[in-house]
């Protein structure tokens, strides 16, 4: 099974590995993050899991970056609650658990698979089903929930550890997904997998303005050290491109920015651009919204009408969308392409969490292309 060329995020973690009931130690603090040890028993989800056409590695559950935007927050619930089932929370962890809500657990409580790298070469082993699906087209994706290269790969390094790996076997199809410059750290080992296998990098930038990006994306690196790691990556003869995912109406849709950060990214090296409207599930709704309300009080309402619904944007502003991204990559001779959300169903069911108003006609598929 081949991939689509258009690697859009997943939605489901890997499970834990159950254990006998000891606590998951902490194993690192930055501010008020945690870093929890979470030995897995799995890292690699095939598409029977992930619902894509594609297979799945996260070294991460969780995330320090804190997007404000981010749709993979609600998967956390997942491995809190089986480290509740399992016995495995100390009291801190235990408190947050029953306190916290999801939303922000995932950027507060980070588990760590220290031993994926392992994990995965017993995986991969040479004859194994998995490692013939593999080396017969299908792809890897890393990053499809959380990002690999997040703060916490510095120290703990198991992205670095799942890429060699993945070096040790030729004729594999390989992706990444992140949005920050630690990548460019293991240029080495990327260079190795490309030789012998197909590797692509898509680096995520949402915006090219610095402040913009602060008030979306608190901590993630910003956006012009991005750019000088696509290029680094791009000399190394590396595939590279941008996943400008997702557009946020009437935030980072402005069409002249969008325009300049089409023509930035394909100066420095950029082989595709990859484009896709907010969708909101509904624990990102939860912490989304009221972030609306308190940074851009002027387009809540657009925002609670556009998304009362349904948790993709209206069919004219994505339409429109499109074609915009379609005219600004042939203008600048990248590859381009635009997500359609109804092609597929995320794994998580709004049903009984969609917004009651009704819907009033100030909304975002109004308009295609909101100044800001």
């Amino acid at each position: 099974m081949r991939t689509n060329p258009a690697l859009v995020q997943s939605v489901l973690f890997p499970e834990l590995a159950k254990g006998n009931g000891r606590m998951l130690p902490v194993i690192g603090e930055q501010k008020d993050i945690r870093y929890h040890s979470a030995p897995a028993k799995s890292v690699l989800n095939g598409p029977e899991v992930t619902g894509m056409g594609y297979w799945s590695v996260n070294p991460y559950v969780g995330c320090a970056f804190g997007c404000s935007y981010c749709y993979a927050r609600y998967a956390h619930r997942y491995a809190m609650e089986r480290a509740a089932a399992n016995e495995h929370m100390d009291v801190e962890l235990a408190r947050d658990f029953a306190e916290m809500p999801p939303w922000l657990a995932f950027e507060r409580h980070i588990f760590v698979k220290e031993n994926a790298p392992q994990v995965l070469r017993k995986t991969l082993r040479h004859g194994s089903e998995k490692h013939r699906a593999l080396i017969e087209g299908d792809s890897i994706v890393i990053g499809t929930a959380t990002d690999p290269y997040q703060p916490a790969e510095r120290k703990f390094r198991v992205t670095r550890g799942i890429l060699e790996a993945l070096a040790e076997h030729p004729d594999l199809s390989v992706a990444i997904i992140t949005k920050s410059p630690l990548i460019t750290r293991d240029i080495d080992v990327l260079s190795r997998i490309n030789r012998h296998s197909r590797l692509s990098i898509h680096l995520t930038i949402t915006t090219i303005d610095r402040e913009l990006a602060r008030r979306v994306e608190p901590r993630a690196p910003t956006p012009e050290s991005r750019i000088r790691a696509l290029a680094r990556v791009r000399e190394a003869g590396i595939d590279i491109g941008v996943n400008c995912m997702p557009v946020l109406p009437g935030i980072t849709d402005n069409p002249s920015q969008l325009e300049e950060l089409v023509k930035r990214v394909a100066a420095a090296g950029a082989t595709h651009v990859y484009s896709c409207a907010l969708r909101l599930q509904s624990t990102a709704r939860k912490r989304y919204l009221p972030w609306i309300e308190q940074e851009f009080p002027h387009l809540a309402e657009r925002y609670r009408n556009t998304y009362a619904r349904d948790h993709n944007a209206g069919e004219k502003y994505r339409e429109g969308l499109r074609k915009f991204f379609d005219r600004l990559c042939r203008k600048y001779g990248v590859r381009g392409w635009s997500y359609d959300p109804t092609a597929d169903e995320d794994a998580e069911s709004d049903a009984s969490d969609m917004l009651a108003q009704p819907v009033q006609p100030a909304r975002f598929d109004e308009q295609l292309l909101l100044p800001l």
